[in-house]
Formats: C-alpha cells, sequence, structure tokens
C-alpha cells in the first residue's frame, strides 16, 4: 500500500540501522523535504540537501542513490505517517470519540509538518508520476476497507447515511488544507502564522461541523 522507504530498510546484515545512521538519514530526510517544499522536485538538487544536512554528498549518495531515490523517500514518510493514523479506525469504536480523535490527530499534523503536506499536494496537483505505486490495486483496497468502517457505522445506525467515499475526502482535505493554504489562511485573518491555539480552534469547528453533517453528536 505504501511506498517502500529507503532509509528504513534493514542492513544486508538483516540487523537495523545503528544510531548514527538513523540520525543521518533524519537529518537528509528533514532537510530534502525543506528543499522539495521550498523549490519542487525540479528546483531541488541533492547538493543544495547535502549543504541542509550539513553533511558532504558524497555521504548523501551512500544512504539515497540519487534524488528520485530520495523524493520517493520522503514522500514515503509522508505517507506511512497519514495511513498509520487512519488504519486505527474500527467498526468497534465510537465514531464521534474516533473521528474526533483523526481530525484532530491530522490537524496535527498540520501544524507540526506543513511541508510534507504541500510536497504531496505538489506531487499530486503536477500529475502523481511518483505516486504511481502508491495508488495501486492494494492502495484502492486499502482504501474500501476504511470507506467499509463508516458503511458499518451507517448499518448500525450510528450515523447518518453519506457516501463514505466523499466523506474521506472531506476529512483528508479540510485538516491539509491548513497546511497547504497557511499563508492564505494567514492573510485572510491577519496572523502572521498559526498558532497551536489556532489549530486547536479550527480542530474544534472541524469536528463540529463535520460530527453534526453526519448525525453524529460531537463528544463533551
Amino acid at each position: 500500500m505504501t511506498l517502500e522507504v529507503p532509509a528504513h530498510r534493514l542492513l544486508a546484515s538483516g540487523k537495523p540501522a545503528g544510531r548514527i545512521r538513523q540520525k543521518n538519514e533524519q537529518a537528509i530526510i528533514q532537510a530534502a523535504e525543506d528543499e522539495f517544499a521550498r523549490h519542487g522536485y525540479k528546483g531541488t538538487s541533492m547538493n543544495t540537501i547535502a549543504l541542509k544536512a550539513n553533511l558532504p554528498k558524497a555521504n548523501l549518495h551512500y544512504y539515497f542513490t540519487n534524488k528520485l531515490g530520495l523524493y520517493i523517500a520522503v514522500l514515503s514518510n509522508i505517507i506511512e505517517l497519514w495511513d498509520s493514523t487512519f488504519n486505527a479506525l474500527s467498526v468497534d469504536d465510537d465514531p464521534g470519540q474516533a473521528l474526533s480523535q483523526y481530525i484532530r490527530t491530522k490537524m496535527e499534523f498540520s501544524r507540526r509538518n506543513p511541508q510534507a503536506s504541500r510536497i504531496f499536494a505538489m506531487e499530486v496537483i503536477s500529475g502523481g508520476e511518483c505516486l504511481t505505486e502508491y495508488f495501486s490495486a492494494d492502495y484502492r483496497e486499502w482504501f474500501r476497507g476504511r470507506a467499509a468502517v463508516f458503511e458499518a457505522w451507517m448499518a448500525a445506525g450510528k450515523m447518518d447515511r453519506v457516501d463514505p467515499v466523499h466523506l474521506i475526502f472531506l476529512l483528508w482535505g479540510s485538516t491539509q488544507h491548513y497546511a497547504d493554504f497557511a499563508t492564505q489562511i494567514c492573510q485572510v485573518t491577519g496572523r502572521s502564522r498559526l498558532t497551536k491555539q489556532d489549530m486547536e480552534e479550527a480542530s474544534s469547528n472541524l469536528i463540529h461541523i463535520i460530527l453534526k453533517g453526519c448525525g453524529i453528536t460531537p463528544p463533551a
């Protein structure tokens, strides 16, 4: 379902990567994320990423053979964080509690990792060539599994009947909006940046609007 993350593979010995290797890979991924978010894939070079990570360029190529491999690793990190959050959704959950927690988690991700969200958005807008593997049959099966949770809640009378596919799109779009369009939001609201309190207030409003629209009473 998710792309392979080269930085997370076991070493040839089968042992997990050592602490220094993990530290370097994390620094490279973070530097690459900053550069890709600022300049896009085409406008970013391995040299600028190496400088940002404060590592020799040769070290960069030791961990990631080329820019495309590093870019896919960045995308994979983003996807894994999003997918793992949605994986926790279960038919046995209380819809109000589960959706509230999911919205708050996604909003916190947007607050802490706005650049990651923007990289994903730019990739999709540009045609999603590097996400072909991600949007595979396995992914569609995973997506249908998430939609089935909502179907089960509706069948049990726990929420109003809505199209689960469009509900998932709404959940994704509304929470990622605060990362992808933070500049617009700040301009409209007169803020220099979105604070943690701003995001918490936005989360509460999204929870109220989305849950009410699904016939679910928001948790107290």
